[in-house]
């Protein structure tokens, strides 16, 4: 919605964003004696959004290099709520499953992050998972949804790495090379 209240006055603009579970609103006034006042509040907003969403990435980041490629256990209990919610299909509940599968995985295993996006309190890292015993690699799109510093809620998707004679697109799935498939053994 946008008001023009007289010529060369001022204008006030609203616009209502969907973010996460939440709505963001976002007021702007502009005048021509005061569009810096305008332009400095909403820049604050976005500012104060992107450092949340730039914290939530470097979090999911650090706790799954600490988890997978580190396997320090103690640490990544910092990173996992104790009241963690898994919705794969593939791990058991909570934080322990997850932390349970990881133990229960190769010493080979190794987990690369790719392209990482955020949204509040949601992330999405798109990785490769290798070295796991398992005939290829896998490529997962991770959910994450984070809570007062910490990850509470997890969902993914995941898909054999296809090697470069499987590929119909010629371009590999994760990163700029295929795979070697002695990387699997």
């Amino acid at each position: 919605m946008e008001t023009t209240l007289k010529k060369n006055a001022a204008r006030l603009a609203i616009l209502s964003v969907g973010i996460g579970m939440g709505i963001l609103f976002i007021a702007s006034f502009a005048s021509p004696t005061h569009l810096h006042l305008a332009n400095a509040q909403q820049n604050k907003t976005l500012i104060q959004s992107n450092d949340v969403e730039e914290n939530n990435k470097a979090l999911v980041l650090k706790a799954f290099d600490t988890l997978f490629n580190q396997r320090d256990y103690v640490a990544a209990e910092g990173y996992w709520s104790p009241k963690y919610i898994q919705h794969s299909a593939h791990i058991e509940p909570g934080r322990e499953g997850l932390f349970n599968l990881v133990k229960s995985s190769p010493p080979t295993l190794k987990y690369e992050p790719g392209t990482i996006v955020a949204d509040g309190d949601f992330v999405i890292v798109h990785g490769r998972f290798s070295g796991m015993g398992q005939p290829v690699n896998w490529i997962a799109a991770d959910i994450l949804r984070i809570k007062d510093g910490v990850m509470v809620e997890h969902w993914d998707v995941i898909q054999d790495e296809a090697t470069q004679e499987q590929s119909k697109s010629g371009h590999p799935m994760f990163g700029d090379n295929f795979p070697n498939p002695s990387e699997n053994e």
